[in-house]
C-alpha cells in the first residue's frame, strides 16, 4: 500500500519511529522511540555572499527575504506553489533557468536575478520587495505597495531583517 503525505512548512522539528508491530509515526512530538529528528539544514552564509556579488545585491537583503519566506527552509513549498529556501513561483522559476527549486545554490542565484530585476523595474527598494511577495503585475496597477495586509506586512519584515543583518 503507498501512502503520500502533504505537510506545510513549519517550525517544529519532525520525530520518525516505528512501533514494535512496524507502524510508522510521524510526530513533532520527542519520544524515547526516535529513529531519524529531521531539522532545517543551516544554510552556509557563501551563498548568499555568491549570489549578491553576481547580481549586485547586498547579502543580507537575500538572507533577510529567505528569514521572511521560508524561515530558511529549503525544502519549503507554499499553499500557492512557491518553492524552496527563497519560495520561487515555477513560472519564475523557469524563466530564470531554475531545474531544481530545492537546490539552495540554483533557488538563492534565481531569486537575486529576479530581485535584481524588479529593483531595475521599480526603482525602490520596498516596491521591489512588494513585487516579490504579491507580483510585479499587482505593483503596477497599484502604483504602490498594494493595499494587501499580507504583502506590507511582507515588506516591513524583510526591512527589520535587513536591518539586523546588516549589522
Amino acid at each position: 500500500m503507498l501512502f503520500s503525505f502533504y505537510c506545510s512548512p513549519s517550525l517544529a522539528e519532525l520525530y520518525y519511529y516505528r512501533d514494535a508491530s512496524g507502524t510508522l509515526y510521524i510526530t513533532n512530538i520527542p519520544t524515547n522511540h526516535i529513529l531519524i529528528k529531521r531539522t532545517k539544514p543551516k544554510i552556509p552564509e557563501r551563498i548568499f555572499q555568491k549570489a549578491g556579488r553576481l547580481y549586485g545585491i547586498d547579502p543580507a537583503l537575500l538572507k533577510a527575504i529567505a528569514r521572511v519566506e521560508s524561515n530558511f527552509d529549503p525544502y519549503a513549498v507554499s499553499h500557492k506553489g512557491a518553492q524552496g529556501l527563497m519560495q520561487l513561483m515555477p513560472a519564475t522559476a523557469k524563466a530564470y533557468g531554475v531545474k531544481n527549486c530545492f537546490h539552495l545554490e540554483e533557488n538563492v542565484r534565481a531569486a537575486a536575478a529576479f530581485l535584481k530585476d524588479l529593483l531595475e523595474e521599480f526603482e525602490s527598494l520596498e516596491l521591489a520587495l512588494a513585487a516579490y511577495n504579491a507580483g510585479p503585475n499587482k505593483v503596477k496597477k497599484f502604483k504602490k505597495i498594494p493595499p494587501y495586509p499580507e504583502t506590507r506586512h511582507y515588506v516591513k519584515k524583510v526591512l527589520y531583517f535587513y536591518s539586523k543583518y546588516k549589522k
